[in-house]
């Protein structure tokens, strides 16, 4: 995979595939969230993708991918870029890294009264047939949580 991915915690760079085998071998009882989370900023769309390595009840550690692009106006197109983001990199590290991802946290309100629920059965639906386990607002979402920090 050829995106950039840093620490969340300094902004050095590290290798997705091998950063992530090397954190399971450290920590066997880690689990794996992806999120990503986008931002309109002038022309500008900032796409932030976070993959959360979750510690049972010892914190978490965060590395990250942002990516720059044409303003995406439209807010399906927007939240679907979202999610084909945190697919790929799930996929990646699931066929290429034989990582087991433990969730993808979607920036998606399962409450119809949010103008992102317009997207949801389709989005859970098409990360679900994929074999991915998914959680959307208003559980919490550590994954978008830390992404949308990192989009400002």
């Amino acid at each position: 995979m050829d995106r950039v991915f840093k620490k969340m915690s300094d902004a050095t760079k590290v290798d997705l595939k091998s950063y992530c085998v090397g954190m399971i071998e450290q920590n066997p009882e880690i689990k794996i969230y992806i999120g990503t989370d986008s931002q309109n900023i002038s022309s500008k769309t900032v796409f932030v993708t976070t993959v959360v390595f979750r510690f049972e009840n010892h914190g978490a550690h965060v590395i990250y991918h942002k990516e720059k692009t044409k303003r995406v106006s439209d807010l399906w197109t927007r939240l679907w870029g979202e999610l084909q983001r945190s697919i790929d990199v799930a996929g990646y590290l699931k066929f290429e890294g034989g990582i087991d991802i433990h969730q993808i946290d979607l920036d998606i309100n399962s409450d119809p009264m949010y103008p992102s629920n317009k997207v949801l059965h389709a989005a859970v639906g098409y990360a679900q047939s994929l074999g991915y386990n998914t959680k959307t607002k208003p559980e919490e979402l550590i994954a978008t949580w830390a992404a949308d920090l990192l989009c400002n």
